[in-house]
């Protein structure tokens, strides 16, 4: 009997324990995170260990991960364990170099390719002490939205099995939503984080352009381009983007001003004056996301806020601008992919001549919407095309610039939703790219004129008896993270 009741209280007392694992990592911030390692009230190697075994069971489902590294966790456990954040666990998107481990940017012209170099934000959360545990799927290249353009397969949104988590950061958004990490980096060339964030119900941050360094990172757009950040909070992006934020001299765009940390404070917001381009209002807006988003808006009226409506014309030719611009500097990036230095190859004995060669590689090694804009950059950049759309493009690229400057000269933050209607139905949209592109309307200006930007849940709006997240989207001057993140935290705290 004595036997039976010491079994019986181990068991529960083993039971129990478990049980607080569990709640401590249950949508653990990374905030919550660093506290609890420092009260010792948590191992960060069985948090890793946890968050490991997670992914590794639900990736069956979600096919978020393409690989893990355990080796990489093995080699450098003992050296993170010392950091102040305590080897934090975090997922790469796979368009972000890591040495000796396998970055392929999901396609197969890249798809056994491993780097003699890692990308600078990578070294820098090295330096922090964060650990990798695994790198994400994306699409080719990060084009398209949805994933259903990955070369290895598409992911699925962990909340909504049939809909899309939206465009080439949903792995990482999907990674972070399903809570197999603590946070995740992506890649935002004009709402590949923010979009995912939204529609799969966790926070996105674009910082400045040139506030994180590009070096290391495969370039879809270069001028576009910026690596961003996946959370469960607006303070945590605060954490991470102050992990990957730096001065680096290998990067053109690269600013001093990158090491400013300002923003890791937060600020009672209320002085803050906010806009709304009268121009979202258009007949794409949903009615259910129309109203959620105007309910936010009179909670800020309500709190003194001073918001305004204003006019600028020149929003509604930000998609076809983009458009105009972006295959330019996507097809001279993936000229590089010929293979011939590296990638994907094959004995050119085979072949007659190099241009057989050429397109023999280029045509098994790229899938249809790379393709797709390589052809679209060669119309546009034609000796017929050139002045009629690309110069004309970055014409109306200034103005608008202009347009924005002008009005950030009175005002502090612009204010719309993140995306015009909640997640669709997977392959509800794959036959009418149109209709996909002129969803992102709302997110391009941030990426055309370099600015900062961060997605931040508000609701849930019903759609087809599914309770689905609504994002608002908050965009400051350049290098005004703080104003985002602090406007973002209040709206948090009161919603």
């Amino acid at each position: 009997m004595l036997f039976l009741s010491k079994f019986l209280y181990t068991r529960a007392l083993k039971q129990w324990i478990i049980f607080t694992l569990k709640h401590y990592f249950m949508n653990l911030t990374l905030k919550q995170y660093i506290d609890l390692v420092q009260s010792s009230k948590l191992n960060p190697s069985e948090v890793v260990s946890y968050y490991l075994d997670k992914a590794q069971r639900l990736n069956q489902d979600y096919f978020s991960f393409i690989r893990f590294h355990e080796q990489y966790i093995t080699d450098n456990l003992k050296a993170f364990e010392s950091g102040p954040l305590h080897w934090a666990p975090i997922w790469i998107k796979d368009i972000i170099l890591t040495k000796d481990y396998i970055t392929s940017c999901w396609s197969h012209m890249l798809e056994n390719y491993v780097p003699p170099y890692s990308a600078t934000c990578f070294l820098n959360l090295e330096k922090n002490w964060w650990l990798m545990i695994w790198k994400t799927n994306m699409d080719e290249f990060a084009m398209w939205w949805s994933t259903e353009n990955s070369y290895f397969g598409n992911t699925t949104n962990n909340h909504w099995k049939d809909r899309v988590p939206w465009w080439s950061s949903w792995w990482s958004a999907v990674a972070v939503s399903s809570d197999c990490c603590i946070a995740a980096l992506g890649t935002d060339t004009w709402w590949s984080v923010r979009q995912p964030a939204s529609f799969c119900g966790i926070v996105w941050l674009k910082p400045t352009y040139g506030r994180v360094s590009r070096y290391g990172v495969q370039s879809m757009a270069s001028s576009l381009d910026q690596v961003g950040t996946f959370t469960k909070t607006v303070e945590d992006a605060r954490i991470l983007l102050s992990s990957i934020a730096s001065f680096d001299q290998r990067d053109s765009q690269s600013d001093p001003r990158a090491d400013n940390l300002d923003f890791l404070k937060y600020t009672d917001p209320l002085n803050l004056k906010i806009w709304i381009p009268r121009q979202i209002f258009w007949e794409w807006l949903d009615i259910k996301v129309k109203s959620k988003f105007l309910e936010v808006v009179d909670k800020l009226r309500s709190a003194w806020f001073q918001v305004d409506e204003i006019s600028i014309p020149t929003l509604a030719y930000s998609v076809p601008m983009y458009y105009t611009l972006m295959p330019a500097e996507v097809s001279t990036n993936l000229a590089r992919f010929d293979g011939i230095k590296f990638g994907l190859q094959e004995d050119t004995s085979n072949f007659d001549n190099m241009m057989d060669y050429y397109s023999k590689i280029r045509s098994a090694g790229f899938g249809d919407e790379a393709k797709r804009r390589i052809l679209l950059w060669t119309f546009v950049l034609s000796s017929a095309n050139y002045e009629w759309y690309y110069l004309k493009a970055q014409s109306a690229r200034n103005q608008l610039k202009s347009d924005f400057d002008k009005i950030y000269s009175s005002y502090d933050i612009i204010i719309m939703p993140t995306v015009p209607e909640v997640a669709w139905k997977i392959w509800d949209r794959s036959d009418d790219p149109l209709k996909m592109y002129l969803a992102d309307m709302y997110t391009i200006p941030a990426n055309m004129w370099w600015l900062p930007a961060i997605s931040v849940p508000i609701w849930t709006i019903d759609d087809r008896w599914e309770d689905m997240p609504v994002w608002i989207q908050l965009m400051a001057n350049t290098w005004n993270e703080k104003k985002i993140l602090d406007l973002g935290e209040w709206i948090e705290k009161h919603n």
